[in-house]
Protein backbone atom coordinates (compact mmCIF):
# COMPACT_ATOMS: atom_id res chain seq x y z
CA UNK A 1 0.00 0.00 0.00
CA UNK A 2 1.33 3.52 -0.84
CA UNK A 3 2.06 5.87 2.06
CA UNK A 4 -0.31 8.55 2.79
CA UNK A 5 0.82 12.18 1.36
CA UNK A 6 2.05 14.68 4.22
CA UNK A 7 0.08 17.76 4.33
CA UNK A 8 2.10 20.95 5.32
CA UNK A 9 0.69 22.59 8.35
CA UNK A 10 0.95 26.09 6.55
CA UNK A 11 -1.18 25.30 4.13
CA UNK A 12 -5.87 25.59 4.55
CA UNK A 13 -7.08 22.18 3.62
CA UNK A 14 -8.48 22.52 -0.23
CA UNK A 15 -12.37 22.79 -1.09
CA UNK A 16 -13.31 20.33 -4.21
CA UNK A 17 -13.39 22.23 -6.89
CA UNK A 18 -17.06 22.19 -8.44
CA UNK A 19 -16.67 22.07 -12.43
CA UNK A 20 -18.53 25.10 -13.76
CA UNK A 21 -20.42 24.85 -16.98
CA UNK A 22 -19.08 26.43 -20.19
CA UNK A 23 -21.45 28.39 -21.78
CA UNK A 24 -20.65 31.11 -24.86
CA UNK A 25 -20.90 34.30 -22.25
CA UNK A 26 -18.69 32.60 -20.27
CA UNK A 27 -16.41 31.90 -23.27
CA UNK A 28 -16.49 35.37 -24.62
CA UNK A 29 -15.51 37.04 -21.23
CA UNK A 30 -12.73 34.90 -21.24
CA UNK A 31 -11.39 35.83 -24.65
CA UNK A 32 -12.12 39.40 -23.58
CA UNK A 33 -10.39 39.51 -20.68
CA UNK A 34 -7.62 37.20 -22.28
CA UNK A 35 -7.91 34.59 -19.28
CA UNK A 36 -6.15 30.96 -19.75
CA UNK A 37 -8.32 29.76 -17.03
CA UNK A 38 -12.17 30.73 -18.01
CA UNK A 39 -13.49 27.38 -16.26
CA UNK A 40 -12.84 28.26 -12.97
CA UNK A 41 -14.21 31.72 -13.14
CA UNK A 42 -17.14 32.40 -11.11
CA UNK A 43 -19.50 34.81 -12.98
CA UNK A 44 -20.02 38.40 -12.22
CA UNK A 45 -22.32 39.20 -9.62
CA UNK A 46 -21.19 42.84 -9.16
CA UNK A 47 -22.37 44.11 -12.64
CA UNK A 48 -26.10 45.37 -11.96
CA UNK A 49 -28.81 44.02 -14.54
CA UNK A 50 -30.58 46.67 -16.91
CA UNK A 51 -34.03 47.33 -16.03
CA UNK A 52 -36.81 47.10 -18.91
CA UNK A 53 -38.85 50.62 -19.16
CA UNK A 54 -41.81 50.10 -18.19
CA UNK A 55 -45.00 51.01 -20.57
CA UNK A 56 -47.11 53.70 -19.31
CA UNK A 57 -50.84 53.34 -20.74
CA UNK A 58 -53.08 55.70 -20.58
CA UNK A 59 -56.98 54.37 -19.99
CA UNK A 60 -57.80 56.13 -22.62
CA UNK A 61 -55.60 53.35 -24.32
CA UNK A 62 -56.70 50.73 -22.66
CA UNK A 63 -60.53 51.48 -23.79
CA UNK A 64 -58.88 51.49 -27.48
CA UNK A 65 -56.94 48.26 -26.75
CA UNK A 66 -59.72 46.78 -25.57
CA UNK A 67 -62.59 47.64 -28.48
CA UNK A 68 -59.94 46.53 -31.47
CA UNK A 69 -59.62 42.76 -29.70
CA UNK A 70 -63.29 43.02 -29.57
CA UNK A 71 -63.42 43.60 -33.42
CA UNK A 72 -60.56 41.40 -33.98
CA UNK A 73 -62.21 37.68 -34.33
CA UNK A 74 -59.84 34.46 -34.61
CA UNK A 75 -61.06 31.30 -36.58
CA UNK A 76 -59.80 28.11 -35.96
CA UNK A 77 -59.23 25.77 -38.56
CA UNK A 78 -58.27 22.09 -37.64
CA UNK A 79 -57.28 19.64 -40.03
CA UNK A 80 -55.99 16.25 -40.31
CA UNK A 81 -52.71 15.58 -41.37
CA UNK A 82 -53.32 12.56 -42.50
CA UNK A 83 -53.51 13.37 -46.12
CA UNK A 84 -52.79 16.60 -48.08
CA UNK A 85 -56.54 17.11 -49.39
CA UNK A 86 -56.89 18.50 -45.81
CA UNK A 87 -54.35 20.92 -45.54
CA UNK A 88 -55.01 22.48 -49.11
CA UNK A 89 -58.74 23.19 -48.26
CA UNK A 90 -57.24 24.96 -45.11
CA UNK A 91 -55.18 26.81 -46.53
CA UNK A 92 -58.22 27.78 -49.66
CA UNK A 93 -60.68 28.58 -46.41
CA UNK A 94 -57.89 30.74 -44.62
CA UNK A 95 -56.78 32.90 -47.73
CA UNK A 96 -60.23 32.82 -48.90
CA UNK A 97 -61.26 34.36 -45.12
CA UNK A 98 -58.41 36.81 -45.08
CA UNK A 99 -59.03 38.65 -47.81
CA UNK A 100 -63.20 38.86 -47.42
CA UNK A 101 -63.21 40.00 -43.67
CA UNK A 102 -60.23 42.72 -42.77
CA UNK A 103 -58.85 42.42 -39.31
CA UNK A 104 -59.68 38.70 -39.38
CA UNK A 105 -56.95 36.17 -37.42
CA UNK A 106 -57.09 32.64 -38.70
CA UNK A 107 -55.18 29.74 -36.70
CA UNK A 108 -54.85 26.57 -39.20
CA UNK A 109 -53.79 23.43 -36.04
CA UNK A 110 -52.93 25.72 -33.19
CA UNK A 111 -53.00 22.34 -31.48
CA UNK A 112 -52.75 18.71 -32.14
CA UNK A 113 -55.03 17.84 -34.91
CA UNK A 114 -57.27 15.37 -34.57
CA UNK A 115 -57.76 11.97 -36.69
CA UNK A 116 -60.17 12.68 -39.93
CA UNK A 117 -61.09 15.85 -38.56
CA UNK A 118 -61.79 18.96 -40.46
CA UNK A 119 -63.23 21.49 -38.24
CA UNK A 120 -64.24 25.50 -38.79
CA UNK A 121 -64.98 27.30 -35.82
CA UNK A 122 -64.64 30.92 -34.16
CA UNK A 123 -62.03 30.89 -31.20
CA UNK A 124 -64.20 30.02 -28.02
CA UNK A 125 -67.82 30.12 -29.77
CA UNK A 126 -69.52 29.29 -32.74
CA UNK A 127 -68.24 26.54 -34.99
CA UNK A 128 -69.07 26.62 -38.69
CA UNK A 129 -68.20 22.92 -40.14
CA UNK A 130 -67.17 20.00 -38.07
CA UNK A 131 -66.64 17.21 -40.18
CA UNK A 132 -65.51 14.25 -37.37
CA UNK A 133 -63.85 10.77 -37.78
CA UNK A 134 -63.82 10.72 -41.30
CA UNK A 135 -62.90 7.39 -42.67
CA UNK A 136 -61.00 7.50 -46.27
CA UNK A 137 -62.15 8.95 -49.08
CA UNK A 138 -63.41 11.65 -47.23
CA UNK A 139 -65.89 12.09 -49.09
CA UNK A 140 -67.91 14.45 -46.88
CA UNK A 141 -64.91 16.73 -47.26
CA UNK A 142 -64.51 16.08 -51.09
CA UNK A 143 -68.46 17.30 -51.39
CA UNK A 144 -67.93 20.81 -49.99
CA UNK A 145 -68.02 23.17 -52.57
CA UNK A 146 -64.94 25.65 -50.60
CA UNK A 147 -65.82 28.79 -52.41
CA UNK A 148 -69.84 28.59 -50.81
CA UNK A 149 -68.32 27.45 -47.42
CA UNK A 150 -66.07 30.34 -47.16
CA UNK A 151 -69.26 32.99 -48.67
CA UNK A 152 -71.29 31.17 -45.90
CA UNK A 153 -68.58 31.95 -43.57
CA UNK A 154 -68.10 35.61 -44.17
CA UNK A 155 -71.19 36.33 -44.11
CA UNK A 156 -71.94 34.37 -40.54
CA UNK A 157 -69.27 36.79 -39.04
CA UNK A 158 -70.45 39.99 -40.65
Amino acid sequence: MAPKKRRVAEEEPRKPKLPMRVTRSAAKRAVNTNSVDFVSEAPRTDVPKKKKAKKVVNKEEQGNEISKAAKTKTIVIEHCKQCNSFKTRAIRVKEGLEKGVSGITVLVNPNKPRKGCFEIREDGGETFISLLDMKRPFAPMKALEMDKVISDIIDKIK
